[in-house]
């Protein structure tokens, strides 16, 4: 008996027929052995610029601490770290101004930065409507792109004869202008960082606590900032780096002078702005090149510490709550 639909019978010989010509062919097999070849060479390639970006990192410091021990060739351990005469004429390189002038500009423009920034980032995230916010996040954005020597050729000829009006001293340059300059050239990006934190927390947050009858100062307090500490510890991080490693405007307004500063208002000088004030006049192989470099590894060590202590920190808080 013949079969009354032919094309029934050819549809199962169709499909057996390009089963077994994609078989010979090969492109299935080429398509996943290509998908499996990009996919690892993708991996692979990411795997590498991690390990490039590691790998300058080390060679810095290695490049650094390699060339800065070569200090200690000429004098002391404790002449350096200990002592605070800074004449290299003299043959004498004793770094602990510049040290102690660097701890301290940092702890005075985190103590009058961190707070201010804030208050901004819980006034933008909080207390503004809409049309307010839109419109100075922006403003805050562009003030993170002002070049550093403008913000220190303002603090030349605005804030330091401002300081002398004030204080009636002869001298205005000092700690306290450079850890002014630098608490307005860091609180755009420590509010800007501490606004978007406060801003991803959930709204249930918040409202489940107004709807305990928390006050919104309370609200902020207790449930805002503590949820959102993970970036504002970000922010500082970022905050304070750049004013580890800020050069041109400290070196504007601070005074640049190797003596201890035992008031807000006396000239001092930190690693930054001894580094870059002596640097083009020092020669290559000689104790005081070397000092400089100590200098400059002191700087990047500086700030890779910051960065463990604040993630330890954080991890410790995370423990406790």
């Amino acid at each position: 008996m013949l079969d009354s639909n032919p094309a029934a019978g050819k549809a199962p010989l169709r499909a057996e027929l390009g089963r077994t010509l994609l078989a010979g062919s090969g492109k299935k097999f080429d398509r996943r052995s290509r998908l499996f070849a990009m996919n690892r060479m993708f991996r692979y390639l990411c795997i590498a610029a991690a390990a490039f970006v590691c790998l300058i990192l080390v060679l810095i410091l290695f490049l650094m601490l390699r060339t800065g021990v070569l200090t200690f060739n000429h004098i002391s351990f404790a002449d350096f770290f200990f002592s605070s005469d800074w004449t290299p004429e003299d043959e004498q390189y004793g770094g602990l101004v510049f040290i102690f002038g660097t701890f301290a500009l940092t702890a005075l423009t985190l103590l009058i930065a961190v707070p201010l920034s804030l208050m901004i980032a819980i006034f933008l995230s909080v207390f503004v409507p809409t049309w307010l916010k839109n419109a100075l996040r922006p403003i805050l954005d562009l003030l993170v792109g002002i070049p550093s020597v403008v913000y220190g050729y303002l603090g030349l000829t605005v804030l330091i004869p401002l300081i002398r009006d004030v204080t009636g001293t002869g001298m205005g340059d000092g700690l306290l202008a450079a850890a002014l300059v630098l608490t307005i050239m860091v609180l755009p990006t420590v509010s800007r960082i501490s606004d978007d934190a406060i801003s991803a927390v959930p709204a249930k947050f918040s409202d489940a606590s107004y709807a305990l009858g928390a006050t919104r100062f309370q609200t902020v307090w207790k449930v805002l900032l503590p949820s959102a500490k993970s970036g504002i510890m970000y922010a500082v991080i970022l905050g304070m780096a750049r004013a580890v490693g800020e050069t041109m405007a400290v070196v504007m307004v601070i005074g640049n002078t190797p003596q201890i500063a035992d008031s807000l208002l006396k000239p001092t000088s930190v690693l930054t702005s001894n580094i870059v004030m002596q640097i083009s006049n020092v020669p290559f192989d000689s104790t005081w090149n070397y000092a400089l470099y100590l200098m400059g590894f002191l700087l990047l060590l500086i700030s890779l510490l910051m960065i463990v202590a604040v993630r330890w920190l954080q991890r410790r808080g995370e423990r406790v709550s």
